[in-house]
């Protein structure tokens, strides 16, 4: 066997690292200092699927060194929203809190690894995130835009299903969840409004809101409204391991 030929089986075997966004919190509760935060089975998701995860904390000035080690980007949720005025916006609903820094990171981030073609997973408020950064618009408050809303915010826990989901046929995600209903956690308050060009709804919920997006012009770049890492489906199996082998795994 050749070193080059030894070389190609070693870098097969190498599991693709893949960077993790964290959650920020203000002093209280865990820490008197401000602190990171990210739930356990985000990185349990990437780990099952055959990658080996890296949080990665919010500083913008290093995000393109961040993209110089990473194989993949998952941009994960949290208990705040996108700054309106990134999308143009005048107005502000009441219920909309944001993380200035936490947002200027994964933005630069995002923009970063839709440059360089880097597989992106978004997860409920990166979803969101992700749908702004391709040029997308969001719903602030869904109850008070959508008439009849179902309950995106379940009062169930988040490790069962809330409502389902209708998967569009033809889209990447219907060829990795291989079905056209799945059923779904929930846990939001806004989603994305519009399909601008370059962008593909790929799934909505029974009373229209937007809970899947994709932008077919990239390599693999996915956006689901629930949270696909509680693992409460086989098409959460199955997003996870996609976006692990579009990374190279």
């Amino acid at each position: 066997m050749t070193a080059a030929s030894l070389k190609r089986i070693l870098a097969s075997m190498k599991r693709p690292l893949i960077g993790v966004t964290l959650d920020a919190e203000k002093p209280g509760g865990y820490s008197k200092f401000p602190w990171y935060a990210l739930r356990q089975n985000y990185c349990a998701a990437v780990i099952a699927a055959g990658g080996l995860p890296i949080a990665l904390p919010h500083e913008p000035e290093n995000a393109t060194a961040y993209l110089d080690t990473i194989d993949g980007l998952v941009v994960t949720g949290g208990a705040f929203d996108v700054d309106p005025s990134l999308y143009g916006d005048g107005d502000r609903h009441d219920t909309v809190v944001t993380k200035d820094r936490r947002t200027a990171f994964e933005m630069a981030v995002t923009k970063g690894a839709l440059e360089r073609d880097m597989p992106i997973l978004g997860i409920c408020g990166g979803q969101q995130l992700l749908h702004v950064a391709l040029g997308g618009k969001l719903i602030q408050h869904i109850p008070d835009a959508i008439k009849d809303a179902l309950a995106h915010e379940q009062p169930n826990p988040r490790d069962q299903p809330g409502h389902d989901v209708a998967v569009a046929r033809g889209t990447k995600l219907h060829a990795i969840v291989g079905t056209e209903t799945l059923a779904v956690n929930s846990a939001h308050h806004q989603a994305a409004r519009d399909e601008p060009k370059g962008i593909v709804v790929n799934a909505r919920s029974s009373d229209g809101v937007i809970e899947g997006i994709e932008a077919p012009a990239y390599r693999f770049c996915l956006g689901v409204q629930w949270h696909p890492e509680f693992h409460i489906s086989e098409g959460d199996r199955r997003i996870f391991r996609a976006f692990i082998e579009a990374c190279g795994g």
